[in-house]
């Protein structure tokens, strides 16, 4: 059975309080000379929390933001707009956990012919239990891993985000969680298949979750960026931020957890920076699969460097959505 590092909420949300009070490395490195004129930025889950933070940040720099998410439309993407100062900032929807508005998203990001420079790959689910989707695939599976896989492949295929040798090189960063320390290889019983499980399984799938999204970042990185960086492809664990994620908990363990975040969690402002650094800072031009911790570079599980696994995980992948996804075919 796949295990994450985590089966209790309290004890996994307890484990930030080491990581708020460690020193940050390159926290001095973070700018805001660093600007993102020019570019088009996409944020996916930006409706809210670290998404919203980040949309705010990107905006004010002077970047076109492109906000993608399910909720919250027109709304927060007004507020975006206040809170900026900038009028290039747009709300588009999308549910990955409905697979077909994943490919109505891109479908419209092509029809109006935009090229996305830096996209944000945001958007998480952190659910109380298991909960089937349309596709048959249990939601944070869904949510959380292959909707990412789909999103990826959709843009690159279609051109929304550039592969190529010249400058500057269109980014790609994994918003990951640096619990997926730990968790277990991935399981291909498991994997693609829908069953019941509890809080302590959902808790445990998050960061196990986190692990096998690495692995697909760095087998991408490793089938794009061969022998030259055509697509800077890089993951950051942004730390431990006070958000909404829990908001399907049980009340009472919801009304803990969200304590324990309000005394401790960094605002989604703040865990933003890191982001925005590994975004726009020279610092990380032409690199591809990089990790931070927050401010703190660092390397991921050893498991998810392993060329077997990611090749596996590929293929296993690839298996699963020519079951699920009629478009399969259509996209890289």
């Amino acid at each position: 059975m796949a295990e994450g590092r985590f089966t209790n909420p309290v004890v996994a949300s307890l484990a930030g309080v080491k990581d708020f009070f460690s020193k940050q490395e390159l926290a001095s490195r973070f700018s805001d000379k660093d600007r993102a004129d020019g570019n088009t930025v996409l944020i996916t889950g930006a409706g809210s929390g670290l998404g919203f933070a980040l949309a705010v940040e990107f905006a004010r720099r002077g970047a076109r933001v492109i906000m993608a998410g399910r909720s919250k439309i027109p709304e927060a993407g007004e507020r975006v707009k206040r809170l900026s100062g900038s009028n290039i900032v747009e709300m588009r929807y999308i549910d990955l956990s409905k697979i077909e508005t994943i490919h109505q998203f891109v479908g419209t990001l092509t029809e109006d012919a935009i090229r996305v420079d830096i996209c944000i790959l945001n958007a998480a689910t952190a659910l109380p239990g298991s909960r089937q989707t349309a596709s048959g695939q249990d939601e944070m599976f869904l949510v959380n891993y292959l909707s990412n896989v789909i999103l990826t492949r959709l843009l690159l295929s279609k051109s929304v985000i550039s592969v190529n040798e010249g400058s500057p090189v269109s980014k790609m960063i994994f918003i990951s969680s640096d619990s997926h320390q730990g968790a277990t290889y991935i399981d291909y019983n498991e994997f693609g298949r829908y069953f019941k499980y509890g809080v302590s399984k959902g808790i445990s799938n998050y960061s196990y979750f986190k692990l096998v999204l690495n692995t697909y970042a760095t087998e991408l990185s490793r089938r794009i960026n061969n022998d030259t960086v055509k697509l800077s492809i890089n993951l950051i664990c942004p730390g431990p931020v006070h958000s909404n994620i829990v908001k399907e908990a049980p009340w009472l363990l919801r009304m803990t957890l969200k304590g324990i975040f309000w005394i401790i969690f960094k605002s989604p402002a703040k865990a933003a920076r890191a982001v925005v650094y590994m975004a726009l800072s020279p610092d990380y031009n032409g690199t591809t699969n990089e990790y931070l911790h927050m401010f703190n570079p660092k390397k991921m599980d050893p498991k998810v460097y392993e060329v077997a696994e990611g090749e596996k995980l590929w293929s296993r992948s690839m298996d699963l959505l020519e079951s699920i996804d009629p478009e399969h075919k259509a996209y890289w």
